[in-house]
């Protein structure tokens, strides 16, 4: 597996493919399998997915995580693979950082698609956040996870059953940096480098999204300069709670020649 050392960072990737630059940025306690899905349907393009510090291979100091942090060890991929500008998604976390690399360094991005992002951390969010905190402390943040990722459709279909082994498989999924990536998520202030994004944007929202609001994403929309909104019929966690359609909407944006 491919390896970047940044600072005191060593970020491991996955590349797969061959073709244009896509640029794959996960949410958090998650890490880059969460890509596996649109992986495999992004035929023609050259798949680039980072670990974020305290998730998967990629190593750290244990430190702070901070958005501008993870948006230089994403550029630091891009170098190493040696891309010079390159298509790039991010959900949640991943988001924020793929709207803050599309900020500052808009050679780099040639369009990007924020699902779940947010323009800055409110009150709200902050105390959802800190409740995530205390639920890591007791070890039952995986029990939290399917009431906040998804929406109807997967209850819809689920059984009690089905749900708890969900979350025993989530228990063994949540990654051991999660704290600090929760942490990053509290300090979230994207309002700076907004209105310096060039590249063509896709803000794409989940319509029972429970931790970011319709708001938030039209004050994302209105920020950008060249954004359009989008909204898919899920929860937070829409990329494992709808994968095909997620890849659909992502790959026909991405691959549109305007």
């Amino acid at each position: 597996m491919p390896e970047v050392t940044l600072g005191t960072t060593t970020v491991h990737y996955d590349r797969t493919g061959d073709g244009p630059a896509l640029l794959l940025l996960h949410g958090t306690a998650a890490s880059r399998e969460q890509w596996a899905p649109l992986t495999a349907r992004a035929r023609g393009f050259t798949v680039l997915a980072p670990d974020f510090p305290g998730s998967g291979l990629t190593t750290d100091d244990g430190g702070p995580i901070e958005i501008e942090d993870l948006a230089a060890q994403a550029e630091a991929v891009l170098d190493h693979a040696g891309v010079g500008k390159a298509q790039v998604v991010g959900h949640s976390l991943g988001a924020v950082a793929a709207a803050h690399l599309a900020g500052t360094r808009p050679d780099r991005v040639r369009k990007a698609v924020l699902h779940a992002a947010w323009p800055v951390t409110d009150t709200r969010q902050d105390a959802e956040f800190r409740l995530w905190l205390d639920l890591l402390e007791t070890g039952t943040f995986a029990r939290m996870l399917p009431l906040m990722a998804f929406g109807p459709r997967y209850w819809e279909q689920a059984t009690a059953e089905s749900n708890e082994q969900l979350v025993k498989t989530l228990e063994t999924m949540i990654e051991p940096g999660a704290d600090r990536q929760i942490e990053a998520d509290r300090g979230v202030d994207l309002r700076p480098v907004l209105g310096r994004i060039t590249a063509p944007v896709l803000v794409l929202g989940s319509a029972h999204d429970r931790l970011v609001t319709a708001d938030q994403q039209r004050a994302l929309v209105a920020a950008i300069r060249h954004a359009r909104a989008a909204e898919i019929d899920a929860g937070h966690g829409a990329p494992a709670e709808l994968p095909d359609e997620f890849a659909r909407i992502v790959l026909a944006f991405v691959s549109a020649r305007t």
